[in-house]
């Protein structure tokens, strides 16, 4: 009986380890990534921005 009990408990573990539920831990996990991301986003955005102006018109004094 101890022997079965080993394998079924082996099999959960296995199926627990390869699982494709999300999980209330995967989500604390992607908040956590993901918020930093979106406070930081709108001065990403504006230095790619400014970086972009700043290109245009250096290649616009180059070209004169």
């Amino acid at each position: 009986m101890g022997d079965r009990w080993e394998n079924k408990k082996e099999v959960r573990k296995e199926r627990r380890k390869y699982s494709e539920h999300y999980t209330f831990g995967d989500f604390v996990f992607d908040v956590f990534f993901w918020i930093p991301e979106l406070l930081l986003l709108p001065f990403r955005m504006g230095f790619w921005l400014v970086r972009g102006v700043g290109r245009v018109i250096g290649n616009l004094i180059d070209g004169i």
